[in-house]
């Protein structure tokens, strides 16, 4: 049935909608459509030279963090669920810190700590010789052990939530009948929560793809780092696009994989909230393991990295060379809020009118208007950041075709193709904040505002909009750390001599300036902290 208040004035914002869906979509396709007119000269230097090594290395990395990132995240997820232990609770919910630290963060620290100039290793040499044998850190392992410490929460968030919301029931239902605790867990709960640990290692993937700082510290080729060092060391954009679908094609391996994985298994088996595993009490040396696991998980991906970090500032700060470096921090500071504010003000602005849309405009189109949005946060940043690149230059050229022409730093690089580059990537989390904000506004509450005579446009901005504006604020905590956090788009698109804080820190690292890197890292990781905190007071709260 179709809502009266519905068949007026759908036009504007069903377009509207159609509009921010092909602003989307249209790098995306423009990448894709590079293959369509391949370049066998690119295709044969890429593949005799460093081509098959980066397929190799992408496809090993993918791999290794996928298993690293299920073994971890599940089996926290599980000792925390499950078990009682001192300190479990706490837990529960600091062992999703590591999510406020970036990548390529983690990286540097790793390698300057357990790397081959570090103290671990020169300990190491010292006690056992100079030629005594000790892991090669800056390798493919090296890369997957930093990316699974910093990605490991996607799993164990999703795979926690499964096991409290799902899976209590059917495990207790298998005990009472005599199963063993590892044969229900092995055949009931590893079936239930496969969805959840398929969709989380889908995450970590498209996450890893994305990088090409953090696997660059390590020595890794893959296929990310070849769209940037194609584009940056020839400025071919062709070239670029072409080996930027290969990037594409990894992404939407890892989609699909996650499909297979998944079966025909579903999210809501039984229970309900607060139907979760009744948990048994550890103790003697099994607590003692439970709480020695957890805590070196979060020593080794946040608060060990964090310390450092801050002992690394205070000592530059006290140095003879602080000052240059803290002369420097406002400017660096400053264009990254530049560009936050841009992201979340396009971002936001945009996800109220596609979830308005959906009330206002027609049904069909605008629903599939928002999911062609969402696409963006799926897509890796090198191919959004490439796809920009070929959108703005195909833009330039039709507009001089009809005798305009974009002003010059539009066409070459400047905020707006950076801000453009983010609305893409980072549309989806505000989306999904705002429709679940006006998923509170009943249907009722918005025909009745129609019938007393006010418009579409006057309900959003009466009715709407005030009853969103909690969802507006997570919205901006969302869009805004992500924003805040990017890197691989920045290096791509920024215009010259435009440095934001990630730049600063990935260039300090590049150079080994690692001290000098810490007050920008530390800086990301506090404002990273935001969601996390206000994720941890949700996994915090007690069941209903």
């Amino acid at each position: 049935m179709t809502i009266p208040w519905r068949r007026t004035g759908r036009g504007g914002w069903t377009w509207s909608s159609v509009l921010a869906a092909l602003l989307v979509a249209v790098p995306v396709v423009m990448v894709v459509g590079s293959v369509l007119r391949p370049s066998t000269d690119v295709w044969s230097q890429q593949w005799s030279t460093r081509l098959p090594g980066e397929l190799r290395d992408t496809a090993l990395l993918l791999v290794g963090v996928a298993i690293g990132t299920t073994v971890l995240g599940a089996g926290l997820a599980w000792l925390v669920s499950a078990y009682r232990f001192p300190g479990s609770k706490p837990f529960g919910w600091m062992l999703i810190l590591p999510l406020a630290m970036p990548s390529y963060i983690l990286g540097f620290l790793t390698l300057s700590t357990i790397g081959p100039t570090g103290p671990v290793q020169d300990w190491w040499r010292e006690q056992f010789g100079r030629d005594a044998w000790f892991p090669d850190v800056d390798s493919l392992w090296g890369a997957i052990a930093t990316f699974t410490l910093v990605l490991y929460p996607y799993v164990y968030l999703l795979s926690r939530a499964a096991l409290r919301d799902q899976a209590g029931g059917a495990y207790q239902a298998a005990r009472t009948l005599g199963a063993s605790r590892s044969e229900a867990t092995r055949r009931i709960i590893l079936p239930l929560i496969r969805p959840a640990i398929a969709a989380g290692g889908a995450v970590v993937m498209m996450e890893t793809l994305t990088d090409f700082a953090t696997v660059q510290y390590f020595g890794v080729d893959t296929v990310s780092v070849g769209v940037f060092r194609v584009w940056r060391g020839t400025y071919d954009r062709n070239a670029a696009a072409e080996i930027a679908t290969l990037v594409l094609a990894f992404a939407l391996l890892a989609i699909g994989l996650e499909r297979i994985a998944r079966g025909r298994a579903r999210f809501g088996q039984s229970g309900g909230a607060g139907a979760g595993i009744e948990p048994t009490q550890l103790r003697g040396w099994r607590a003692a393991a439970a709480v020695a696991t957890c805590l070196a998980v979060i020593l080794a991906a946040f608060a060990g990295p964090v310390v450092r970090l801050a002992a690394w500032a205070i000592q530059e700060q006290r140095s003879d060379r602080g000052t240059p470096q803290l002369d420097q921090y406002p400017d660096y500071l400053w264009n990254s809020v530049q560009l936050v504010i841009f992201a979340v003000l396009a971002c936001t602005a945009v996800a109220v009118v596609l979830a308005n849309a959906q009330r206002f405009g027609r049904p069909r189109i605008t629903k599939l208007s928002s999911r062609i949005t969402a696409m963006g946060y799926a897509v890796p940043g090198p191919v959004v950041g490439i796809g920009v690149i070929l959108a703005v230059v195909a833009l330039d050229d039709a507009l001089g075709w009809i005798g305009l022409e974009l002003p010059g730093a539009v066409a070459t690089g400047s905020i707006l193709v950076l801000v453009y580059a983010y609305f893409i990537r980072f549309l989806a989390p505000g989306l999904g904040a705002v429709e679940s904000g006006i998923g509170q506004v009943s249907d009722e509450m918005t025909a009745s505002a129609r019938t007393l005579g006010s418009g579409s446009i006057d309900t959003m901005r009466r009715v709407h909009v005030p009853l969103m504006r909690s969802s507006f604020v997570v919205a901006a905590v969302l869009v805004g750390v992500d924003a805040l956090k990017e890197l691989p788009i920045v290096l791509l698109l920024r215009p010259f001599g435009f440095d934001t804080l990630p730049v600063w820190v990935y260039n300090l690292a590049s150079e080994s300036r690692y001290q000098q890197a810490a007050l920008p890292a530390l800086s990301i990781i506090a404002v990273a902290l935001l969601p996390v905190m206000l994720l941890a007071r949700q996994l915090d709260r007690p069941d209903p």
